[in-house]
């Protein structure tokens, strides 16, 4: 029996999962990678039932609650993405905040206004103060689904359905902790930090709006010739800023003046 590698993934979600039932109803509290896969399993079997994205994610809120896990791990997890295939193709689920006290899940802690936490907690990482060079950009979701960009995602090429300065956010990337995201709830505005790629900033991939040297004049008005052709959601060509990209970030709890356009 040959399978993909993205089978094979199900295959060991699967089997993680099974475990952590039979544990769960040995009277267990789970640990981090059982929680992870019974989570995701529900995502996978939603969509094998036949459910759509929105309906897999608000099953799989809630099948766990804090006292089905260890200590510590419902803080590990402020959400869970998964590949499930539904019956209009591979979707990315994303669950927020999954370990609940029921289904449908928490207010969303990461809308706009929402108070930080008091202190950290057990697994959080807390990211630093925004590097030189960082980038402050107003975003917003003009779609009806939640939407999570990546760290190292090239924002200029992030979803279309995310309407920013994206002339301003060309060549940059989330000032996140490699490996974590934001996630933009439908219809909510945020302002999100952005920091140049380093390296030999060569891009090569992601959505296909960039193909080559980030540096290279040519490349820069290919990409923002695609992204007008394409449909992508920008901001007016008058409310850009010119000298915008050079402005570093307004520290945190500080309101940026240009935050308000």
């Amino acid at each position: 029996m040959r399978l993909t590698p993205a089978e094979r993934d199900r295959v060991l979600i699967a089997s993680v999962a099974a475990i952590a039932r039979r544990r769960r109803e040995r009277g267990l509290a789970l640990n981090l990678p059982e929680a992870t896969a019974l989570i995701c399993d529900e995502v996978i079997e939603a969509a094998r039932d036949g459910a759509r994205l929105a309906e897999a994610v608000r099953r799989a809120c809630g099948v766990l609650g804090p006292g089905d896990v260890l200590p510590g791990v419902a803080e590990m997890l402020p959400e869970v993405a998964v590949e499930a295939v539904f019956d209009d193709g591979t979707r990315l689920a994303v669950v927020p905040h999954p370990i609940t006290d029921g289904p449908g899940g928490p207010e969303d802690l990461t809308a706009p206004g929402a108070p930080p936490p008091a202190e950290p907690v057990p697994g959080e990482s807390v990211p630093p103060e925004p590097e030189p060079g960082a980038l402050r950009v107003l975003v917003r979701n003009e779609s009806q689904v939640p939407i999570t960009v990546t760290s190292h995602w090239h924002f200029f090429e992030a979803n279309p359905r995310l309407r920013f300065d994206r002339a301003a956010a060309y060549g940059r990337r989330l000032a996140v902790p490699a490996g974590q995201g934001v996630r933009f709830a439908p219809g909510a505005v945020r302002t999100v930090d952005l920091v140049p790629f380093g390296g030999r900033r060569v891009l090569v991939g992601f959505a296909g709006l960039v193909d080559g040297e980030l540096d290279d004049p040519r490349v820069r008005e290919e990409a923002l010739r695609r992204v007008r052709a394409f449909g992508y959601a920008d901001v007016p060509e008058p409310d850009r800023d010119p000298d915008r990209a050079g402005r570093p970030a307004a520290p945190d709890g500080q309101p940026d003046p240009d935050d308000a356009r």
